[in-house]
């Protein structure tokens, strides 16, 4: 548990320092605009941070499923080694859906110029810049991310439901050893 809240710490700090600091230096320097480069960069990164948190968080809902459902299997289930691989992988996911939507979306030819002019670059902004009909495409990538980020919502519910069935399933029964009264004699 404490080695995915380490690794979803280190997800927060990093999209929230995406955003951050050129906000900051545009504050500074009194500008609004952000670079080609400095764009594609900052899209890569928020969507990498965001998406691999969101599948990190899926993997912790699993987690603590088996802690609490499956109580004896856990250290068999949830090694450092499954635990390790896990986390890879949520982090190896978030870097393909960030690279996809990059690629995808900085392959478009852009005929209002390539200026952002905010301190966050979005990728609806970039697709109001384009004059191609590539449109569909970013769309299609768009609809791909939200039926997996889907998929992951509909995991962590059951994930919980089950966790608080078990609670609550756990709450109303009895001990076995509480109506056994107990007697000692020396």
């Amino acid at each position: 548990m404490y080695f995915f809240l380490l690794s979803l710490s280190l997800l927060d700090v990093g999209s929230i320092s995406t955003t951050v600091p050129k906000s900051m230096a545009n504050i500074l320097w009194n500008t609004r605009a952000i670079s080609y480069l400095g764009c594609a960069a900052q899209v890569f990164l928020f969507v990498f941070l965001i998406t691999a948190e969101y599948f990190l968080l899926t993997v912790m809902a699993y987690d603590r499923y088996v802690a609490i459902c499956r109580p004896l299997h856990y250290s068999t289930l949830m090694d450092s080694r499954a635990c390790v691989k896990m986390a890879a992988a949520a982090w190896a996911s978030g870097f393909l859906n960030a690279l996809l939507h990059t690629a995808n979306t900085f392959s478009i030819p852009l005929c209002q110029g390539n200026v952002v002019e905010q301190f966050f670059c979005e990728i609806p902004q970039i697709l109001k810049l384009s004059c191609s009909d590539s449109y569909l495409r970013e769309v299609g990538v768009l609809v791909l991310s939200a039926c997996l980020l889907f998929g992951c919502f509909v995991f962590i519910v059951v994930s919980y439901v089950q966790i608080f069935t078990a609670v609550l399933r756990a709450g109303t029964k009895p001990f076995p050893c509480a109506s056994r009264t107990w007697s000692w004699s020396l």
